[in-house]
């Protein structure tokens, strides 16, 4: 519209023309800029409780992390101790009646040395050091399950004197008062 004006007055208002429409642009970054200031001012004011909002949701996230990740290793270091006191009680279990055997083959029953190696196979086979591995909650519920038979057969058993009770920390009711 300008550059129409311009031409119908002349050839020396079309200089004028090229100055107006020099200065044209950076008038009018002026004006956005100026704008853009005003709105910021007002907007900032009128978003406050969304900032807030925002920067408290990115704390509480923070925080929430920095809990859960002391929370989970509190955990799993509890976990683990049952985990690896069970496994150290089978274990014991074992070993004292692999002495009974060597020491006396006759003492157990061929079915109850059967259970009694078969659990020392599981407790080789339990993976300690990868407890993201799919079997470790198998391998836990057969070794719980042949500790049973045995200790069942061994009750039942009028010849052997053995018996084993595991009043350890899975049993017993104070377990969950520990603190790590």
């Amino acid at each position: 519209m300008l550059a129409g004006v311009a031409l119908e007055n002349g050839e020396k208002d079309a200089d004028h023309l090229k100055l107006i429409m020099q200065h044209e642009p950076a008038k009018q970054a002026i004006a956005v800029s100026d704008s853009k200031y005003n709105e910021d001012i007002f907007d900032s004011s009128l978003k406050l409780e969304e900032t807030h909002l925002d920067e408290g949701y990115k704390d509480g996230f923070h925080e929430g992390l920095v809990l859960g990740q002391q929370e989970g290793r509190d955990v799993g270091l509890k976990v683990g101790f049952e985990v690896g006191e069970e496994i150290g009680f089978y274990r014991g279990c074992v070993d004292v009646w692999n002495s009974a055997i060597r020491a006396d083959p006759s003492c157990l029953t061929p079915h109850v040395q059967k259970n009694v190696k078969q659990m020392e196979e599981l407790i080789k086979v339990y993976p300690i050091l990868d407890p993201e591995n799919e079997s470790v909650q198998d391998v836990m519920n057969s070794l719980r399950a042949k500790f049973k038979a045995v200790s069942a057969s061994l009750a039942s058993s009028s010849s052997s004197s053995m018996k084993l009770e595991y009043d350890g920390l899975l049993k017993s009711s104070a377990a969950s008062n520990l603190d790590f």
